[in-house]
């Protein structure tokens, strides 16, 4: 799988679960879905920066 199509479904599954956040639960886990976010955010900058390192 290429890297810009894992950092478009990383954005994706973020946007999709703000959404069910937002109507389903009237924003009740925005703090806990701030930090997957923030953790999800994290984790695609070091697997884009590992896999940069690795092409040169």
């Amino acid at each position: 799988m290429k890297i810009s199509t894992c950092l478009l479904l990383i954005i994706f599954v973020m946007q999709l679960s703000t959404l069910i956040n937002s109507t389903v639960f009237d924003g009740g886990g925005s703090g806990v879905l701030l930090a997957v976010h923030t953790t999800s955010f994290v984790a695609a900058i070091g697997f884009y920066a590992q896999i940069r390192s690795e092409n040169g």
